[in-house]
């Protein structure tokens, strides 16, 4: 009878690893578009202020540009909400593939968008609307993505399958940066600013429709099929406001260190070596991609470790090791700017932001139940990077600019760790918990 049966559950707990690796495939595609067009405008935000908001001052055109990346951002808290309620009420597969498309349009609309000496003021309008459809989309693609990889992962990696989306998004700073300075180096400048700037966009479109493929054929989660259609009644925006609202100012308050690294320390960092290090822009390129695959390499490893030590140590540390060296870090690539410095810098704050953020979305998925899950990481995730990341670029770059200091950044990211770091000990982490549970069992058997 024993061996009889023992197929059938071979086959089953086959089937499901294979179900556990295509989530992670699914998830890393959709959320690597989505950073990777992040990643690009960023890069690419000196030409895009050239071509798209002409003002006869290179300052303001370079503030209108960024400003018009932070744009989108204002659609974030909306698209977290809508599309986390649909994630919660509808399910998780439906709201990842709806998010992917969203965000290839608006991907294609900038890559195609004729510019402003063709069509004029539709041209910056149009890439407005590109960035509020992006935003809208990139709202729910956190939530719904570590609802979706949590729900899918054994208890006991749960970081380490959430860590691969935040491997997506050192992929995508890497992919991105590596495409920059492929094409800014093989380029003529008059090439560059023709054509060539849109070769990135026109890459990130070709993801959409694989990342839809191989997202509309995966299966619901396990987590989210068993929850009934009476606990999925009431708006899971109420009960994220109604029952759990430490949870969500816990989660609130890590993201702003989570945010601030990702948009200053990575995405801005190639326009401050161009513009205030006065470095060549391939420079920048370079050292963004050594960033990125730190991301995308140590991300993985530090979540498999937060699974087995815990979260909170991770986090701390990480937020206090940030807090601690910002202000040396950017006073030594001003001291003494070149590739050497800014690389090491970028390699420095790489592995640090991998283990800040490695453990992080677990973290948060144990805080919600799955009921409320997506809406309530939706909810503390995107209005954190609305206020603090998204105008991070624009505010630094005003910053430096009335100021005349360049450690502007730095301040930025020591205000930002400090928050963070307070908020990380506010989480209740289940490693620590279970060691407490053992240590009172062990007690009591004693007695």
């Amino acid at each position: 009878m024993q061996r009889a049966s023992s197929p059938p559950i071979a086959s089953s707990v086959d089937a499901l690893a294979r179900q556990r690796r295509r989530a992670i495939i699914a998830t890393v595609l959709g959320n690597g578009l989505e950073w990777f067009d992040f990643t690009v405008y960023s890069f690419f935000a000196v030409i895009i202020a050239k071509l798209f908001f002409p003002t006869g001052n290179e300052l303001t055109s370079l503030l209108l540009a960024v400003a018009t990346f932070g744009v989108g951002f204002f659609m974030r808290p909306v698209g977290g909400i809508v599309l986390g309620i649909y994630s919660d009420k509808v399910g998780r597969k439906a709201a990842l593939s709806l998010t992917i498309l969203l965000m290839a349009f608006g991907t294609a609309l900038i890559g195609l968008a004729p510019t402003y000496s063709s069509i004029g003021l539709w041209a910056p309008a149009l890439i407005v609307v590109a960035r509020l459809l992006q935003g809208f989309s990139a709202g729910g693609e956190m939530g719904s993505a570590t609802a979706f990889l949590t729900e899918y992962a054994p208890p006991e990696k749960r970081a380490y399958y959430s860590s691969w989306i935040q491997a997506s998004i050192g992929f995508a700073v890497l992919l991105g940066a590596a495409v920059g300075t492929i094409v800014t180096s093989s380029l003529s400048a008059d090439a560059l600013h023709t054509w060539g700037w849109r070769m990135p966009f026109l890459i990130g479109i070709l993801v959409g429709p694989v990342g839809y493929f191989i997202r509309s054929r995966m299966d619901e989660t396990p987590a989210f099929a068993a929850v009934s259609e009476e606990a999925r009644k009431e708006s899971p925006l109420v009960q994220v406001l109604r029952d759990y609202p430490r949870e969500t100012a816990s989660s609130f308050s890590m993201v702003i260190l989570w945010t601030v690294c990702t948009y200053v320390l990575l995405f801005y960092m190639p326009t401050y070596s161009v513009r205030t290090l006065h470095l060549p822009q391939s420079t920048g390129f370079i050292a963004g991609m050594l960033g990125g695959l730190m991301i995308m390499c140590f991300s993985p490893v530090i979540g498999k470790l937060a699974d087995r030590y815990g979260r909170r140590r991770f986090l701390s540390g990480a937020a206090a090791l940030i807090l601690v060296l910002a202000w040396p870090m950017f006073a030594w690539i001003n001291a003494a700017p070149g590739f050497a410095s800014l690389a090491v810098f970028q390699v420095v704050f790489g592995v640090l932001i991998a283990a800040y953020t490695g453990p992080i979305l677990a973290a948060f998925a144990e805080l919600f139940p799955t009921k409320v899950l997506s809406t309530g990481l939706s909810v503390a995730y995107n209005f954190a990077v609305t206020i603090f990341g998204g105008f991070a670029p624009f505010v630094i770059t005003w910053l430096i600019a009335s100021t005349g200091s360049n450690m502007a950044p730095a301040f930025y990211v020591m205000i930002a760790a400090a928050i963070s770091l307070f908020g990380t000990f506010q989480i209740r982490d289940p490693h620590e918990t279970r060691s407490v549970d053992r240590m009172r069992d062990a007690h009591a058997a004693r007695s």
